[in-house]
C-alpha cells in the first residue's frame, strides 16, 4: 500500500518485532520521551497507539496533551484523543454509556476520601473502587465498610494520574463476559470473538481463566450483548481497529451491565 511503518516496542521477544511487521523497529521503553525521540527522527504522518495496550494509550495521550503531536504535524489514528478520554475517564465513560441507552453499575466519581465515603454510604456496601487512567486494575479493590473504603480510596487516589476514582455498586459473583469488537472509518463493525470468564466478577480479569466462545448465554442474551457492544464502540468513537467491551450478567435475574471498554488491544 506504500506505507512506511516504524514500530516502537519495549519487548524484543514479541512477534511484533519480526522484520515482516515493520520497516523499522525501535526496541525502546514505552515512555513519552523515548517515543517522542522516535517521532522526531521518523516524522511520521500518523501515530497508531491502539496496538500498544494501556501503556500505548497513556503515552499517546501525554504526547497529544503536551502539544508535541501538533508541533510535529502527526495525526492520532485508530482512537483519537476524544475517544480515548471517553473510554478511559470513568465519569465520561459512564455518562456516554447512559446517553447511549446502556445499563451500567450504579456509581459515581470521587476526588477526595470524604467524597468516596459519602458515595459508599449512599450506594450501599460492599462497593468497588477503580482509579481512572490506570493499568491492569492497579489500585482497584473491594470495600465492605466506610473504614475499609477510606483506606482503599486514599491508595486509589494516589495511583490515579488524574487523582480520580470511581466508587460503584459491587457486582461480585456475577458472570463476566467480554466481546472483542472491530470498527472501521465507514462505521462497519463486527464481533471478532466472544469470551466468558470461568471465574466470576471479583476475580480480576487478568487472573481469571477464560474460554472462547461464550458458553452459558442463550442466543437471545448473546445478541443483546452483541448489540450493546456495537452501540458502545460507536458511542466511544473508535474509528479503526479493535476494542474489548466487558459485561457482567446477574445469574439470579439476568440483568446485564456494561463494565468497561478498552479502545485498544
Amino acid at each position: 500500500e506504500g506505507y512506511h511503518v516504524s514500530l516502537v516496542n519495549s519487548n524484543p521477544a514479541t512477534i511484533m518485532t519480526d522484520p515482516g511487521f515493520a520497516d523499522r523497529t525501535y526496541i525502546e521503553p514505552l515512555r513519552s520521551a523515548s517515543v517522542l525521540a522516535v517521532l522526531e527522527r521518523e516524522r511520521p504522518d500518523a501515530l497508531l497507539p491502539t496496538l500498544g495496550g494501556q501503556t500505548g494509550l497513556n503515552v499517546a495521550v501525554a504526547l497529544a496533551e503536551s502539544g508535541d503531536l501538533d508541533r510535529l504535524g502527526i495525526r492520532l489514528i485508530g482512537a483519537g484523543i476524544e475517544a480515548i478520554h471517553r473510554a478511559e475517564d470513568r465519569s465520561s465513560f459512564k455518562r456516554t454509556m447512559i446517553e447511549a441507552g446502556l445499563d451500567v453499575p450504579q456509581a459515581d466519581i470521587a476526588h477526595t476520601v470524604d467524597e468516596a465515603v459519602a458515595l459508599g454510604d449512599r450506594i450501599g456496601y460492599p462497593v468497588i473502587v477503580r482509579p481512572s487512567f490506570t493499568l491492569g486494575g492497579g489500585g482497584s479493590g473491594f470495600a465492605g465498610s466506610s473504614v475499609e473504603l477510606a483506606d482503599l480510596a486514599r491508595r486509589s487516589l494516589e495511583v490515579s494520574p488524574v487523582h480520580e476514582i470511581l466508587v460503584e455498586e459491587s457486582i461480585a459473583g456475577w458472570k463476566e463476559f467480554e466481546l472483542e469488537v472491530m470498527r472501521d472509518g465507514h462505521d462497519n463493525a463486527v464481533i471478532v470473538c466472544s469470551i466468558e470468564n470461568v471465574d466470576p466478577m471479583g476475580v480480576h480479569t487478568g487472573d481469571s481463566v477464560t474460554v472462547a466462545p461464550i458458553q452459558t448465554l442463550t442466543d437471545v442474551e448473546y445478541q443483546q450483548m452483541r448489540d450493546a457492544a456495537l452501540r458502545c464502540i460507536r458511542a466511544i468513537g473508535v474509528e479503526t481497529g479493535g476494542s474489548n467491551v466487558q459485561f457482567a450478567v446477574n445469574p439470579r435475574d439476568g440483568r446485564m451491565v456494561l463494565i468497561e471498554m478498552n479502545p485498544r488491544v
